[in-house]
């Protein structure tokens, strides 16, 4: 028996235009003119890209000059070698987008209507020693969708083509109020040729810990093996020894008991350290290895909490980790590129350790995009990120027809099995904002037959099953925002989780109100900015570059019934809170500013409400979004070039281990300290008042011991000013004085008073800022230099200190409110 082989095929492809109604060996006869390179993983957009065939679909208004791709039949053609032939020969494909015919050597092998389904084609009988050519054939997926449309009907959506619903592809391809409509084919995700006699099919772990120890329960399914081969399980530590071993007889599916004695634990971040073991099965023919499985895993338990909030209705909603309770905060996670190719795993990398970067300890991957690559997960579980991950239904009523719930069936097995075993998997949920459309059209909600939602078989049917089959030990939510119960609405903000968008949507309320769009956990809320201004002016043309342009509206996807409106939302929450001036550079300073503010005001006053055991009011908060697909003017904190925007900074620091948050109000200062901390902490507080020409107005000392998880808050009597004021909460470590957090509030809106009269001096102190001024400064910017701290407040008396990674330039580019944008020098060396 020869050990199994997995052989990459994704050099040498070829990408053609299918003309209508020819397929299989005709296609692979097209003229040589025809075909151009391609690279797998790949699309027919990113190919014809790269052959200068089209446009970038990313500058100006290329997008609409690209639409004709996604209507348009693709051939991908591969020539290769086969060599000598195995007893099993297969074809792997990872992914293939969307509507898509496979043939080998002019024999059919499949036709395949699922973006989310790997295929596995027997091809033994097919496969030739010598020179062998696959076959790919990609229908538009639009037409085909359309096609399923028109038997089954159309159907509610929010975004994109209402056909979409009909076709399991990614929903945001068609079209969202953040990204382009791309509608991209291809084969998306590896192709690859399996030879085996024998192989491991599944590998699966389900642990126990009791205390320090961990007991798993592993499983192998093998297909192929013989009598007399055994299945070997062992247990590697984060060092790579081995920890515990086990031998079964070879079966259909081979078990095993593995036990380690003094387990360490894996932790979200900010809680602990992530040991990630590494769990290997073997099938063995007596010493020779035919097949071999690994996965990484981490050792933790894992739990949804509901439970009564002392002194409110209904119930938490929090996760628990290793008996540790923690406030989730972080984000939405939409795929990064519409180009899902273009996607490496460096660049997954780099996004989730932007997240870890900014505090986060939780990402949702969003119901409209994909189940992500490995590459992800496996970042996440490095860095203690724990993920609340959709299944791919986002935004629409979708059918519930015994067809499409058999495709949904597959795809979520497949999708389960794959990612399992990942330490960082907090959750599945079974859609994006599905109840809530529902309830937009009367078929949920109070007084609604439950039967008139026929979505529900997927949501709390057929997606439940599967989850308890496969993945017994996590938890299943039916969609997001949920409330559980019978004739409820999904905004009950006292149980489940909630979609806050009182804020930008809806009644478009001051962002300074998110204070009174709480709930037991806010799963998306959000404001919108604009992208750094050196992104936009890659993407812009030069007559463009000004703030009501025709193309920025274009990179603007946000909008409504009666049409795209983020403009106006935008000027909306300008007008009520800044002066503006009329460049392109000030709007993108100016919408930074508020949606850098609003996110400030947001996590802290969610995370403010995660108080003691029995009143965790507010479990989590994930804003609307991470990151981008494209340059476009978005609710995302990092644009699609990787570039963290202001309101990046007010998020890192609202959900720094050690907090504050400061308000204003009538007569006092209500000042809130948040501790995400497993242990308590003695601290100092240090509050302070200036008038804008720099006097110090008042001034107050606090001790205050904050519990370990857990928020405290308390208020500070203050004079009544006839002017405008800012004040500076800073916290100190009690023992050694030690700065740990601060927080500046001022008298709102801006617009009613100048600023602009502070002197900013920037001295080098070693690898780091100090950074001073004569009077408050607010919202300052630096950009030169990879700074620690940004967009950050400032008042008299010692100079903030900003550590530096990289070299210290030479000078920065400086903008603040009511201050232009100017090169600031760097002056000598602080005292």
């Amino acid at each position: 028996m020869t050990p199994e082989r997995l052989i990459d095929l994704h050099d040498g492809w070829q990408l053609a235009e299918a003309p209508e109604g020819i397929d299989g060996p005709a296609l692979a006869a097209l003229p040589d003119a025809a075909w151009l390179p391609a690279g797998v993983p790949g699309t027919a957009h990113g190919a014809l890209l790269a052959a200068g065939r089209i446009p970038d679909p990313f500058v100006g208004c290329n997008e609409a000059e690209v639409g004709w791709v996604g209507e348009r039949r693709w051939a991908w053609r591969l020539g290769f070698d086969a060599g000598e032939l195995a007893a099993r020969e297969e074809l792997v494909f990872e992914g293939l987008d969307t509507y898509c015919t496979a043939w080998l050597n002019g024999a059919r092998l499949f036709d395949g209507d699922n973006m989310f389904l790997p295929r596995r084609a027997d091809v033994r009988a097919q496969l030739r020693p010598g020179r062998n050519e696959l076959l790919l054939c990609f229908e538009p997926a639009l037409a085909r969708a359309r096609a399923v449309e028109a038997v089954h009907g159309e159907r509610a959506r929010w975004n994109g083509d209402s056909a979409r619903l009909h076709a399991r592809k990614a929903q945001y391809h068609f079209g969202w109020d953040w990204g382009p409509e791309l509608i991209v084919s291809g084969p998306w995700r590896a192709v690859r040729r399996c030879s085996w006699s024998a192989r491991i099919d599944e590998l699966q772990c389900r642990s126990r810990i009791d205390g320090r120890r961990a007991t798993l329960q592993v499983a192998a399914d093998l297909q192929g093996a013989a009598a007399g081969q055994r299945c070997s399980f062992e247990l590697l530590d984060p060092e790579g020894h081995r920890v515990a071993a086990a031998t079964a007889a070879a079966a259909d599916v081979a078990r095993a008991t593995l036990a380690v004695a003094d387990a360490r634990l894996w932790w979200p971040r900010g809680l602990g350290a992530q040991p990630l073991y590494t769990l290997v099965a073997r099938l063995l023919d007596g010493d020779r290895v035919l097949a071999e499985s690994r996965r990484r895993i981490g050792l933790r338990t894992l739990r949804l909490v509901q439970e009564a909030v002392d002194g409110e209705a209904g119930r938490s909603f929090h996760f628990e980790v290793n008996g540790q309770a923690l406030f989730a905060g972080g984000a939405n996670w939409i795929p990064d590129d519409n180009l899902l190719e273009r996607i490496t795993p460096a660049r997954y990398r780099e996004r989730v350790a932007q997240a870890a970067a900014a505090n986060m300890n939780m990402l949702r991957v969003w119901g409209g995009g994909i189940y992500e690559h490995e590459a992800f997960y496996e970042a996440c579980d490095e860095a203690g990120i724990l993920v609340w991950q959709d299944f791919m239904f986002a935004c629409g009523l979708y059918p519930a027809n015994a067809g499409f719930l058999a495709s949904v069936c597959a795809e979520a097995e497949a999708a389960v099995k794959r990612l399992r075993h990942h330490a960082c998997l907090a959750l599945w949920c079974g859609n994006n904002e599905d109840y809530m459309l529902a309830e937009s059209v009367g078929l949920a909600g109070p007084g609604v037959p439950a039967e008139r939602f026929e979505a529900r078989a997927i949501y709390e049917g057929l997606l439940p099953e599967v989850c308890a089959a496969l993945d017994p030990d996590r938890g299943y939510w039916p969609g997001s925002p949920f409330t559980p119960g019978d004739g409820v609405k999904s905004s009950d903000a006292t149980i489940g989780d909630r979609h806050s968008w009182e804020v930008w949507h809806q009644q478009m309320l001051p962002y300074q109100n998110y204070g009174d769009v709480q709930a037991r956990f806010v799963s998306e809320f959000g404001m919108q900015s604009h992208p750094s201004l050196a992104l936009l002016e890659s993407v812009l043309p030069q007559a463009e570059r000004f703030p009501e342009s025709r193309t920025m509206q274009w990179h603007n996807k946000a909008g409504s019934a009666a049409g795209p409106d983020g403009h106006r939302r935008l000027a909306v929450y300008l007008a009520d809170n800044l002066r503006v001036g009329s460049t392109l550079a000030d709007h993108v300073y100016a919408t930074q500013f508020v949606q850098a503010e609003a996110m400030r005001v947001a996590y802290q006053d969610f995370r403010r409400r995660w108080q003691a055991p029995g009143a965790r009011a507010v479990g989590g908060a994930l804003v609307w979004q991470l990151n981008d697909c494209w340059p476009a003017t978005s609710w995302a904190l990092i644009d699609s070039a990787g570039t963290a925007k202001p309101a990046w900074h007010t998020v890192r620091r609202a959900l720094a281990p050690l907090a504050v948050a400061l308000r204003l109000e009538a007569g006092q200062a209500r000042l809130a300290v948040m501790n995400g901390a497993a242990a308590g902490r003695a601290l100092s507080l240090r509050l302070r008042v200036f008038a804008m020409d720099g006097r110090e107005l008042a001034g107050a000392r606090l001790a205050l011991d904050v519990p370990a998880c857990a928020s405290l808050e308390t208020t500070q009597p203050l004079p009544a000013w006839s002017e405008p004021v800012a004040a500076e909460l800073c916290a100190f470590e009690a023992g050694d004085g030690r700065e740990l957090a601060r927080d500046c509030a001022w008298t709102e809106p801006f617009r009613f008073y100048r600023l602009g009269g502070a002197r900013i001096d920037i001295r080098r102190d070693g690898q780091a800022l100090l950074i001073g001024c004569d009077q408050p400064v607010k919202g300052l910017w630096l950009q030169g230099a990879d700074l620690a701290d940004n967009f950050i407040d400032l008042v008299p008396g010692a100079p903030r200190r900003v550590e530096v990674a990289g070299a210290l330039p030479q000078q920065l580019q400086a903008v603040a409110l009511d201050h232009a944008g100017r090169v600031l020098p760097l002056l000598g060396q602080g005292g």
